[in-house]
């Protein structure tokens, strides 16, 4: 059976992606996950907060994620891939320079800026993203991927834009965490929660819309468990899928399972690739291109009155 999908220019064994995490830190666990069936993983992010800090907890030795990347490419023969989280272009360009140096197959930027300032306009940070990704796309040669979130005011709009800057990727969706409140000691404090399945349906709608529109691979990430959550991306026009929160939850082996079941529902549906299912339910492809706009809405709407029936 045929899983071979390319992404960023890279051909891969499948569209099995373990994205950026705690998990890949370490070399002997990205050789797990390519012992498993790993096509390519995502280094865990270097943020610039931890190389910058002052505090030892949090400090990130630069040059140790570096080293770490140059090890895992002389441990395993997938493709290794970059993360960088930085908070000022003299970060992104320097660091991007560095990975790209230490080896790295590909650089993913983990774009992650939540503007609270409400002078700051929506096409402002628009053109903070779109400068920032055009400085670091003329500073590395290597393929290039832009991890996005979905709050933009027309997010089809900035994929294009980031489409005509050359990036070779968009990988869709970053998950922001949102704070908690601790009611005793009254603080804010961090609020790490693991996906569930029912992320996955966002980046299905995305993906399902730019879909052929797009010279950019497309790359799924977040709710991503089982292989019918991939066969559904694919469908949709994705061309990997990328886990995290299952590899947490179930251990990296989960990728074995998901593997062979990709395979058996291949194999029972007739399909002798996943190439032969892609983009086959996208927007551009699919029996009703209206399903991924208003009229889902009002059918699904529709469809949980006749389901739950109000009581008066």
């Amino acid at each position: 059976m045929d899983l071979t999908t390319k992404y960023l220019g890279l051909s891969l064994r499948s569209p099995l992606v373990p994205s950026a995490s705690p998990l890949s830190e370490k070399t002997d666990n990205i050789r797990a996950m390519e012992q498993a069936g790993a096509a390519a993983v995502v280094f865990h992010s270097l943020f610039e907060e931890q190389i910058e800090t002052s505090a030892p907890e949090f400090r990130v030795d630069p040059n140790t994620y570096l080293q770490n990347i140059a090890q895992a490419k002389r441990a395993v023969g997938i493709p290794i891939i970059g993360s960088l989280n930085c908070t000022t272009l003299g970060g992104w360009i320097s660091y991007a320079r560095r990975i790209t140096e230490a080896g790295a197959d590909a650089l993913e930027l983990n774009i992650y800026r939540i503007p609270t300032r409400p002078e700051v306009t929506g096409s402002t940070t628009e053109s903070i993203y779109i400068e920032t990704v055009r400085s670091i796309r003329a500073a590395t040669k290597i393929p290039l991927a832009v991890k996005l979130s979905p709050y933009f005011s027309s997010f089809a709009n900035m994929a294009i834009s980031l489409d005509d800057l050359n990036v070779d990727g968009l990988v869709l969706f970053n998950r922001f965490y949102q704070p908690d409140i601790d009611l005793e000691k009254l603080e804010v404090t961090p609020n790490f929660t693991l996906s569930t399945p029912a992320d996955m349906r966002l980046p299905l709608h995305w993906i399902g819309i730019l879909y052929g529109k797009l010279r950019a691979s497309l790359a799924a990430t977040s709710g991503i468990y089982q292989a019918q959550d991939v066969i559904k991306l694919v469908m949709a026009g994705a061309d990997v899928t990328m886990l995290c929160s299952a590899l947490m939850r179930h251990g990296i082996t989960h990728l074995q399972r998901i593997e062979m079941e990709l395979i058996a529902w291949l194999e029972q549906h007739q399909r002798k690739s996943m190439a032969e299912i892609k983009g086959i339910m996208s927007q551009q492809n699919c029996p009703d291109p209206s399903a991924f706009e208003r009229a889902q809405y009002v059918r699904g709407l529709s469809g949980y009155t006749s389901l739950f029936p109000m009581r008066r």
